[in-house]
């Protein structure tokens, strides 16, 4: 049965995960008119990047310039994603131009303990052990409720695919730690860097989940599109009534310790929010203006990206529908002109002629 929502949010990830995984040589100058542009689309929340070393994520290495020069749009919540503590101090120096101090009390366990080496440098072994300590200490802080994530739990290019037994066990392990606090679960991350998800998978995952531990009320999606199934895999979540989605202009994004690299984006913002639109979902966001900071996305990394609706358009009704004696449009630019105007397809061969019998 669909229990579509009303209105998602969706976190636009292209400042962060999607300029870390380009070129170190983006202009700063360039970077804030992308974030410039992005401000415009609509977006409620918006990481300018992340607090990360330089030495394994060099593209980052200007984040406290930017931080610096970015002009914050009303109604907006700018912040930045942090991994340790001295991320937290960088980052909360620009508060509250930068809030970094929301964060939700959570534990976080990667299902590859591959991924987990290389990612974080730690082993799954060692992020359990520290379960406990997190859970105490949102105990001593009187936390109401808790968080948990679950790391690329549909498998890894390093150890293969992982069960949903698999994934409703290590739940337990993380679910029980809460409850044994006296604390109750109600928010639940999917992080899938390694882009492992399929559709059918993401259906029967929430669908347990719902089942056994009803307590969760809030699901958040961060999966990557590494093959192409994750607008798929996030239709299956808007039917279970999952609101909360991380997407990325252009599909932007990737992971270098995966094994793809630039191949691991994003769903494209601009494609789920059209997807969610013609769904009648609200999202907030202006589509016109996503295609526009598309458009600049491609212009600041110097290639093309992934997306769909950025390049074609919507589906044009009313008084944007094609004209009929439209001449053929055949490349990308000529594809452009629901956006730059019949100039781009201009002297291109015509399939029209007046008064033949297609025309009567």
């Amino acid at each position: 049965m669909s229990m579509l929502p009303k209105s998602v949010m969706i976190t636009d990830d292209t400042m962060r995960e999607g300029l870390q995984i380009e070129s170190a040589d983006i202009s700063v100058d360039e970077k804030l008119r992308l974030l410039d542009a992005l401000g415009e689309t609509g977006a409620k929340v918006i990481s300018i990047g992340s607090f990360a070393s330089p030495k394994w994520t060099p593209s980052m290495a200007c984040i406290d310039e930017i931080a610096e020069r970015f002009v914050p749009k009303p109604g907006i919540k700018y912040t930045a994603a942090i991994f340790n503590k001295r991320g937290f101090e960088r980052a909360d120096q620009y508060y509250p131009k930068i809030d970094v101090r929301g964060r939700k009390f959570g534990t976080n366990v990667e299902l590859c303990d591959t991924f987990a080496r290389r990612n974080y440098n730690r082993t799954q072994a060692e992020q359990i052990a520290g379960l406990d300590a997190a859970v105490a200490a949102a105990k001593e802080a009187d936390a109401e409720f808790g968080a948990v994530g679950l790391g690329n739990p549909f498998g890894s290019n390093f150890e293969g695919p992982f069960t949903l037994a698999q994934r409703m066990e290590l739940l337990d392990l993380m679910i029980g730690k809460w409850h044994g606090a006296g604390i109750k679960v109600n928010r639940l991350s999917f992080l899938d860097a390694m882009g492992w998800n399929m559709p059918h998978e993401v259906r029967e995952t929430l669908t347990a989940i719902k089942d056994k531990y009803p307590e969760i009320t809030d699901f958040h999606m961060h999966l990557h599109d590494s093959r192409g199934s994750t607008l798929t895999s996030y239709y299956e979540a808007l039917q279970l009534g999952v609101r909360e989605f991380d997407t990325s202009i252009g599909g932007m994004g990737g992971c270098p310790y995966c094994g793809n690299g630039r191949a691991a984006g994003h769903v494209p913002t601009e494609d789920f929010v059209n997807l969610c639109h013609e769904m009648g979902i609200e999202t907030g966001y202006d589509l016109d203006k996503l295609i526009e900071a598309a458009a600049i996305a491609e212009e600041v990394v110097g290639h093309p990206l992934w997306g769909h609706v950025s390049k074609s358009g919507a589906r044009p009704r009313g008084d944007r529908l094609y004209p009929a004696n439209m001449p053929f449009v055949e490349t990308l630019e000529e594809a452009a002109h629901f956006r730059k105007g019949p100039e781009v397809y201009a002297g291109q061969l015509s399939p029209w002629r007046d008064g033949d019998a297609f025309s009567r």
